[in-house]
């Protein structure tokens, strides 16, 4: 079992000195235990797929709420660059140790409450961690880059969302990073601001921070509360499948491990105090998603327990404030640091599929709460 140290009761054991290269990376992650998170602890500790980052030490931080599943990183628990620590990023004498015993030389900073419904029936929740936490972190690795001194090397990546930037219209340009905030929901507005504190961090006090807002991520490990594991489970079970008004919201979607490509190419080479648009340059309607993933699980069903669209999908009472289009420019990104997602949905969503139906134990465990002890509702895409 990896060690997962509380913050009262630590366990934390400092990394041994070793010989230390210059692209050798001592992290703090927070959030591992989520979707993005998981996949991005795989991706950095994989031994070729996080080109130009040598990791030391990568620790986790992740407060455990009810989307953390230990389960996402049993994998790589005895791996010796791993270290997971239960506790709150809005903790300071907790993340202040972190930083004293282990010197990082950056932050990926991932942790948040990001379910949509969740900020309209709870926003207060949203607010203390998106907000507060966010800013107890940027005052500990403050603190810490000053102890350091400016040698060039701290980094401080705050992953963000396109839904900052509002909705558009089916015509409208897409969103680039000079594109007015303009959140609709709890949850974008607190991680609005959350964007802004870290702005002001960078012009305020010159800590090197780098700012990625992204699209829809889909693939392993997603918590079946968002559209597409949600629509995957129900479709396996023959069960109605709720559908937002007329379905016809547009979303761009990106393979979760494009994003972590992004986010490490982000993190060595992006200019400090910038900001890059992560998307995946293909925009679906919610409808055509689902329809879509109805066809890739039939695939996998006997002929008798396949379903069509008509037999499954409804359409439910829409969601107040529901942003009708999301899109990004990506050109920045692709221009400055090379990187262009790699993953088209048709194959993405196969894949997710195809992960889904491999790990039906997974689902389950989520979806019958044993993973931590409770059931899971049902809820809307």
């Amino acid at each position: 079992m990896m060690p997962l140290v509380g913050t009262k009761k630590s366990r934390i054991v400092p990394l041994a000195a070793t010989g230390r290269t210059g692209t050798s990376m001592r992290i703090l992650l927070t959030g591992g235990y989520g979707f993005i998170g998981s996949n991005l602890v795989h991706h950095l500790l994989g031994s070729t797929t996080a080109p130009g980052i040598e990791v030391e030490l990568l620790v986790n931080l992740d407060k455990m709420t009810y989307a953390a599943n230990p389960e996402n990183l049993t994998d790589v628990a005895d791996d010796p660059k791993f270290l997971s620590v239960v506790g709150d990023i809005a903790d300071g004498p907790l993340l202040a140790r972190l930083f004293e015993e282990h010197e990082f030389d950056a932050v990926i900073h991932l942790a948040a409450e990001s379910h949509v419904d969740r900020s309209i029936d709870d926003p207060g929740t949203f607010v203390m961690t998106n907000v507060v936490g966010t800013s107890r972190l940027l005052e500990a690795a403050l603190r810490h880059y000053r102890h350091l001194g400016d040698d060039g090397k701290f980094r401080f990546l705050h992953v963000s969302t396109d839904e900052v930037y509002g909705s558009l219209g089916p015509d409208d340009d897409a969103f680039s990073e000079s594109s007015p905030y303009a959140p609709n929901s709890p949850y974008s507005a607190s991680k609005a601001a959350s964007d802004h504190f870290v702005r002001a961090y960078f012009h305020t006090y010159g800590l090197p921070v780098l700012t990625t807002n992204c699209s829809n991520n889909y693939g392993p490990r997603q918590f079946p509360e968002k559209l597409i594991p949600l629509m995957i489970s129900k479709i396996r079970r023959g069960e109605t499948l709720p559908v937002y008004g007329d379905g016809m919201q547009v979303r761009d979607w990106l393979y979760v491990e494009d994003q972590c490509r992004a986010l490490t190419r982000v993190l060595t080479s992006g200019t400090p105090g910038d900001v890059y648009n992560i998307g995946g340059r293909h925009e679906r309607t919610n409808l055509s998603v689902v329809r879509t993933l109805i066809s890739l699980v039939n695939e996998r069903l006997s002929e008798t327990d396949q379903r069509s669209p008509e037999d499954l999908i409804r359409h439910v009472t829409d969601r107040p404030g529901h942003d009708r289009r999301y899109a990004l420019d990506t050109t920045k990104i692709e221009r400055e640091l090379h990187w262009q997602p790699l993953e088209q949905p048709e194959s993405g969503f196969r894949k997710t599929v195809d992960w889904y139906f491999e790990n039906e134990a997974w689902v389950d465990r989520i979806l019958s709460g044993s993973y931590r002890g409770e059931r899971l509702g049902s809820g809307n895409a």
